[in-house]
């Protein structure tokens, strides 16, 4: 029988099925390198208050290195009896130290120190989410750049809208993850904060150093209260939400990719190393890697409605359903961060189509709201001047014509005040360049918007 360290209270032994069930080692154990860290921070600072000597202080940090360095090589077998990442790790120092290893929990609890775990985790993973997100906004600035002169068709409803810059599109993904990567740091406030020193519940009789632990795991900031500071998961909510809509944007930018390499649109190339072929037919060339994004934002989305509903009716402080705080969590992590570097490489990589883009913007009827917007500015009312251009977009349609091939007789018959100019009026440049408001899509004010995103950067 496996000693448990909480064991003297118990006189049977749990059935080799219930104690993997009840185990968290299998995932967790990816806290190793975090739980050796709290945990010197913790000797160390129990030296320091005298509660441990300095020489016991010495032998369990030595001993925790080596329980690292042994780990690293493999020689370590993580055992469902011992639970979780904590009680493996402590049961290893005490196999190479003995019996001094066992102080090392000294005035702290596992629901303090998978806390500390956690919140070195979060923060961790939250900076690295930053700094993937920063790189695929320069991608997008260096993408838009490239392509500052190509006119797209714009959509709304999916049908054609107004004639805007691809750069301008791009660009509006850059403002989405720009937002993304404010909320990741914000939350860094709220995960910045020091658990350790609360114990089970309500602190410990030692009088230990709370602020000299916090400094040593670089946190900002203490839990004030030591039962929040067990039973709070607020920050995990607030990371996987904050994963979510960074999932989601990815998901949305990802579905116009998808429809822009169709054959139907035909505006963009992606890399051949990131899209796959058919088994069966050869001509054909998926956008599997965007594919794959748009779908695993079902996963974030998944992680997130759990631990909502895990904590939903959980009374203060530790209960073990809040062991199911970690999969979702450390799932959605790699789920992000592998989804922000396929992203990245695959608009890195991609082709703009400028050819078959202006072939598209000279064929449709998103130059109509120019027309009409010329009509308003020769004092037509616009619901007037809305009438009259759509009935000459009827009249293209029913002769196969755009507003272009019309004679300045038919724009004459139309309207009067349709002078010769006209033309030019109708031409894609000449509409996006007329859209000068600012966060307009004319070519200056795309340029200024670009200049705004790299000091962001």
């Amino acid at each position: 029988m496996t000693k448990k360290a909480w064991g003297g209270r118990f006189s049977g032994e749990a059935l080799d099925w219930v104690e993997d069930f009840n185990a968290s080692i299998h995932f967790d154990k990816v806290l190793l390198d975090l739980d050796i860290k709290g945990s010197i921070a913790h000797a160390e600072m129990l030296a320091k208050c005298s509660i441990i000597s300095q020489e016991d202080k010495d032998i369990i940090v030595d001993g925790l290195h080596k329980v690292k360095e042994e780990a690293d090589k493999g020689n370590i077998e993580w055992d469902v009896t011992h639970e979780d990442i904590h009680m493996n790790v402590e049961h290893a120092l005490t196999e190479i130290v003995g019996p001094v290893g066992g102080k090392l929990h000294t005035g702290r609890s596992r629901n303090d120190q998978i806390a500390t775990d956690m919140h070195l985790y979060v923060k961790a993973r939250v900076e690295e989410i930053i700094e993937s997100i920063e790189e695929l906004q320069r991608t997008i600035i260096r993408i838009a750049e490239e392509n500052i002169h190509v006119i797209m068709p714009g959509y709304t409803h999916l049908q054609r809208a107004q004639p805007i810059l691809f750069s301008h599109h791009m660009m509006a993904y850059f403002w989405m993850f720009n937002r993304d990567k404010a909320r990741m740091q914000d939350a860094l406030k709220r995960i910045d904060v020091s658990p350790l020193g609360a114990g089970a519940i309500s602190g410990t009789t030692f009088d230990i150093d709370r602020e000299m632990t916090q400094e040593a795991l670089g946190f900002s900031d203490l839990y004030h209260n030591s039962m929040d500071a067990v039973s709070d998961r607020d920050y995990i909510i607030e990371t996987l939400s904050n994963i979510n809509l960074v999932m989601i944007h990815m998901s949305r930018i990802s579905e116009e990719i998808i429809f822009w390499m169709s054959e139907e649109a035909k505006f963009v190339t992606l890399s051949d190393t990131f899209t796959t072929g058919s088994s069966m037919m050869p001509q054909k060339k998926n956008p599997d890697m965007a594919e794959l994004i748009r779908g695993k934002t079902g996963r974030t989305t998944g992680a997130l409605m759990s631990m909502l509903m895990l904590v939903k009716g959980l009374p203060l402080t530790y209960n073990k359903d809040m062991q199911e705080d970690k999969e979702g969590l450390f799932d959605a992590v790699t789920t992000v961060l592998g989804s922000l570097k396929i992203m990245n490489g695959m608009i890195d990589t991609m082709t703009v189509n400028e050819e078959r883009l202006e072939q598209t913007i000279n064929e449709d009827f998103s130059n109509a709201t120019e027309l009409a917007d010329y009509l308003v500015e020769k004092d037509v009312p616009f619901r007037e001047a809305h009438e009259v251009v759509g009935k000459l977009v009827l009249k293209c349609i029913n002769s196969n014509r755009y507003l272009k091939n019309l004679s300045m007789d038919e724009f004459k018959e139309a309207n009067s005040l349709i002078e010769d100019d006209i033309y030019d009026v109708l031409s894609p440049k000449t509409v996006v360049d007329r859209r000068v408001s600012y966060g307009g899509t004319a070519t200056e004010a795309v340029k200024q918007q670009i200049g705004l995103a790299k000091t962001l950067i």
